[in-house]
């Protein structure tokens, strides 16, 4: 008789807590749990941005060695239930997505998106409010996340010029000088809430980041950057200094409130 392994809502990386840096990857990770087989699938979509965001797991574990700050990672992938989507977003479990029907989602009783819920999307967004509360104990003060993702340089038949992307919504704290340094930084295009606009209520960086106060960016680094390893090593090797250097401006570690441009908190 064989036993099913245990699949794990999320992964944490550990690092020094009182550098007051917390790095989170929502889309790390393509896998399944063993009962949900390939949600009737073929094997190749799994090597789609569809299923999760290319280099971007390699990507975080290296910058929060080169930091020594601790991450948190999702390990399911985004077909299964999207964490970087409110609970009420109706693209937070997609029955089609960049022209592939996914069958395991469709038709999806209430149920099993109460189960999913429970299963994967809560636990993963506990998590992230327990490290990011760890931080602050540890610190005295506000923490400062750092969001990784990354974006297919192609979709719906178009191409997509930028290098790399910084969404953001009211707070620029992060974002302004994140970007001002990255276009500096070798001719770089550098998208300022492009390819996609960083106010999305409910998302990840609301939901931990923008109700708190929390100083945040979410970074999207195109795939084909960051596809194998020497391109993963060179990104991490870049923005460690950025974020570094972003790190010890002085209101970074404040708690500021500035609304939401998706509406009232």
């Amino acid at each position: 008789m064989t036993r099913s392994t245990v699949f794990a809502p999320f992964d944490i990386v550990e690092g020094d807590r009182k550098r007051g840096i917390v790095l989170l990857a929502d889309h790390a990770r393509r896998d399944l749990p063993e009962e949900y087989g390939s949600l009737g699938l073929p094997a190749a979509e799994f090597d789609r941005h569809i299923a999760y965001d290319i280099g971007v797991e390699a990507v975080t574990r290296e910058l929060a060695a080169l930091l020594d700050v601790p991450a948190v990672l999702a390990n399911f992938s985004r077909l299964l239930i999207d964490p970087n989507r409110g609970e009420d977003d109706p693209t937070l479990i997609r029955q089609l997505y960049d022209g592939t029907i996914i069958p395991g989602n469709y038709p999806l009783a209430r149920e099993e998106r109460e189960r999913r819920l429970d299963r994967f999307y809560r636990p993963y967004h506990d998590a992230v409010g327990a490290m990011l509360a760890s931080v602050a104990q540890a610190t005295g003060k506000a923490p400062f996340i750092f969001s990784v993702h990354s974006f297919t340089p192609a979709m719906q038949g178009r191409q997509r010029p930028w290098h790399v992307g910084i969404l953001w919504d009211m707070d620029d704290r992060v974002a302004r000088p994140l970007i001002d340094m990255l276009a500096a930084d070798g001719g770089l295009v550098v998208g300022d809430n492009e390819p996609y606009d960083g106010a999305l209520r409910g998302d990840t960086m609301f939901k931990h980041a923008i109700v708190n106060g929390y100083a945040h960016a979410l970074i999207e680094i195109r795939q084909d950057l960051i596809a194998d390893q020497k391109g993963i090593l060179a990104w991490a090797g870049r923005l460690a200094p950025i974020v570094d250097a972003i790190d010890r401006r002085a209101d970074i570690h404040e708690v500021k409130q500035f609304g939401s441009r998706t509406g009232p908190l």
